[in-house]
């Protein structure tokens, strides 16, 4: 995460703040300037250096959002993105609503960071949008099927979470991880448009046209191989391609997003340009070895417990290559032409 200052009294600020407290300004995110930017006191509204008038998403009571949008009274674009949400009855459910958007707002924020294209459904039939839904009356499985991302809100209860990544003997399971493998599934099927892309993940990942409930009958019945530490990034990668891509793509916003926070706090000096997989060699097992000793040090688990074994290292370059090339607008669609990614909210 960035490192934010009050533009008022040069406060620190973080990313969720809704006021100073330090000198009491009301305050919104701008996805726009991607910054938190100081609020009129009377009306809440941020006038920018264009003249345009941005209100704080009608959400703010709702899911603690503080994004900015300049229909007043209307949804920021993070909140439009989510296609279904819990109704107010489901008490339950609206309390785990809150820290999904929190999570979601965060995945858009770095993407936003990273240059990555992010299509709003409602106006791109090739772009995302999101289902949250409690469980609360129904059992929802969290997934991805043609740009719709589903969200399991008991995710956001620590107890439940924690019980379930038990049960599966995963090293890791939050919210955001959620946010970040899904929206991996979305984007191997936006960036992987061409011939040459696709034999190379074929290459790396494996035949994405293996069946899929096949492959997920295998895994629960058989596990991950005995020597998958030496190709995957975890046990669940092993199960399918397309899994195994997506999980590679939460670990490349893993550690894009850990880098740059530790830049932000002083953790870390700002490296040159460097290749990704340099960053992840150079910068980022370092760190990440140090963290899980401070970790320990609190006797607590490991802050990133996984093994990058030098196939693994491959695909993160491949994904980050992916990443850059939608970056650059270098995205190719048969019927669109190229992809540009979005400068504003």
């Amino acid at each position: 995460m960035k490192s934010y200052t009050c533009r008022v009294c040069g406060n620190r600020l973080f990313f969720e703040n809704s006021v100073c407290v330090s000198c009491e300004t009301p305050l919104g995110y701008s996805r726009a300037e991607r910054d938190i930017v100081p609020l009129d006191a009377d009306d809440r509204t941020y006038t920018d250096a264009g003249g345009v008038v941005w209100h704080v998403c009608t959400n703010l009571g709702l899911s603690g959002c503080t994004w900015l949008t300049t229909d007043a009274g209307g949804l920021c674009f993070s909140c439009g993105l989510t296609r279904t949400r819990p109704n107010d009855a489901d008490l339950e459910g609206i309390t785990n609503y809150a820290p999904a958007e929190r999570a979601k707002r965060h995945l858009i924020a770095e993407l936003d960071e990273l240059g990555i294209p992010i299509l709003d459904r409602t106006d791109d039939p090739r772009g995302v949008a999101f289902d949250l839904l409690s469980s609360v009356a129904e059992p929802v499985t969290i997934g991805h099927a043609d740009g719709i991302v589903t969200i399991d809100l008991a995710e956001a209860e620590d107890a439940h979470r924690e019980k379930v990544r038990a049960m599966l003997d995963e090293p890791y399971r939050t919210m955001l991880g959620h946010f970040r493998h899904e929206i991996g599934h979305y984007y191997e099927s936006f960036l992987i448009t061409d011939d040459d892309t696709r034999a190379r993940a074929r290459e790396l990942f494996g035949d994405e046209s293996e069946d899929y409930q096949a492959a997920i009958d295998r895994h629960y019945a058989e596990g991950a191989p005995a020597d998958w530490q030496q190709h995957f990034i975890s046990q669940y990668a092993t199960m399918h391609p397309w899994e195994d891509f997506a999980e590679t793509w939460a670990h490349y916003l893993h550690i894009s997003d850990s880098i740059q926070t530790a830049e932000e706090f002083g953790l870390l000096r700002p490296a040159p340009t460097a290749s990704f997989r340099e960053r992840v060699t150079k910068t980022w097992m370092p760190l990440s070895t140090a963290l899980n000793m401070m970790n320990r040090s609190m006797g607590y688990d490991d802050l990133y417990p996984f093994v990058l074994s030098t196939p693994v290292l491959d695909k993160l370059d491949f994904v980050a290559g992916l990443a850059a090339d939608a970056a650059a607008g270098s995205v190719k669609d048969s019927s669109a032409g190229d992809v540009e990614p979005e400068s504003g909210a």
